[in-house]
């Protein structure tokens, strides 16, 4: 069994680790704990708090929920008679995340098409390019099974799910 340490210190380092994750991905590291902390408090949090329980400037805290918002993986929700804004995890942020990376490969599939289209047919890079661009094809069809997989699970509770009267927020 844990104890209090314990746990908290399972929960900074998956909140770490999110963080870490998420800048190898290309996004500020502050995004990830963000993200990490939601998905392991399961708490909608101010954005105060969220500067003050990860330590990092408000500046930081703006940026990042900014970029979290923009790829639909955070919700900002207000509570009635509070002036400062809320945020929690998206309805089912993996099936967004796995969206984005398909939009993104049909986009390097169109840039290598064209690249294609500009060569001549015999041109010796046609049948690497082709098979760059396959590559992607196999990745969209094999995130379309995961997308496929996610819909279909029993576990709908992917993303934040309103639990306590506190948790019935207005959505923004």
């Amino acid at each position: 069994m844990f104890d209090d340490a314990n746990s908290n210190a399972v929960r900074v380092d998956f909140i770490e680790n999110t963080g870490f994750v998420t800048q190898s991905e290309g996004l500020p590291r502050i995004a990830g704990r963000i993200f990490g902390m939601l998905i392991f408090d399961g708490d909608v949090v101010s954005f105060g708090d969220l500067a003050t329980k990860l330590l990092v400037s408000r500046a930081s805290i703006s940026t990042s929920i900014r970029i979290l918002e923009e790829r639909g993986l955070v919700k900002r929700v207000t509570k009635h008679g509070e002036r400062q804004d809320f945020f929690q995890l998206a309805p089912n942020p993996y099936a967004t995340m796995l969206e984005g990376i398909q939009k993104r490969n049909r986009s390097i599939q169109t840039d290598i098409a064209g690249t294609i289209k500009n060569l001549p047919a015999d041109a010796e890079a046609v049948g690497r390019l082709t098979a760059h661009a396959n590559f992607y094809a196999s990745r969209n069809a094999a995130i379309a099974v995961a997308l496929s997989e996610l819909d279909t699970s029993q576990n709908k509770l992917a993303g934040q799910q309103p639990n306590a009267p506190k948790d019935h927020l207005d959505a923004k």
